[in-house]
């Protein structure tokens, strides 16, 4: 138990001074395939993301407003039987607060699909969810692409297939995807190189 408890102390301060060298270094630019095969997420507990600001970052980075757009051509092969924005699940497609949410899912499957919610959040909020879900939920975190990125799976607790969810924060947008049994190869990744160059 101490030697986990000191992994996830060694873990959230990794993650704090990765996020401080981000808020003081210029955007990198890069791109690639997920280096984990697990890559997305969808739950119904899931931890809300942080207020979003009103505007892009002094960057200026802009969040796409097509789901289809901000995926590649591979990682939408494997989405093709999948339905996007369906209205039986709420509010999809981007939103007035400048975010942009894709569900994809087929209403009359039981637990199967994914929900990715992009939206501009600053450093601040965006350091308390990561070192939260670090500390308190056992995520993952780690610095790729110039960002920061956390992610867990786990069984779901009705069906015997596994949800999860993954996160990754740079430049004031937040890429915040929970999945249930459908995790594309390289979801994460493409929305990144999409947003990002």
């Amino acid at each position: 138990m101490a030697h986990r408890t000191s992994r996830l102390a060694a873990a959230a301060a990794s993650l704090l001074l990765a996020m401080a060298a981000l808020s003081a270094c210029a955007a990198e630019t890069t791109g690639g395939a997920d280096p984990t095969p697990t890559t997305q997420a969808e739950t119904t507990d899931a931890t809300p993301i942080p207020t979003v600001t009103a505007s892009p970052t002094a960057a200026q980075v802009e969040i796409p407003d097509d789901c289809r757009a901000i995926l590649n051509a591979s990682v939408l092969a494997e989405l093709a039987d999948v339905p996007l924005n369906d209205p039986a699940f709420g509010p999809s497609g981007l939103q007035s607060d400048g975010s942009l949410i894709c569900v994809w899912r087929d209403p009359a499957a039981d637990t199967t699909g994914l929900i990715t919610t992009v939206a501009y959040v600053s450093r601040g909020p965006a350091l308390d969810l990561l070192n939260g879900l670090a500390d308190d939920e056992d995520f993952t975190c780690y610095t790729p692409d110039g960002g920061t990125r956390c992610e867990k799976t786990w069984e779901n607790e009705t069906y015997p297939v596994t949800d999860g969810r993954t996160l990754f924060w740079r430049d004031g947008i937040l890429i915040d995807t929970q999945f249930s049994n459908l995790a594309p190869a390289g979801y994460t990744s493409a929305i990144v190189s999409s947003i990002f160059g």
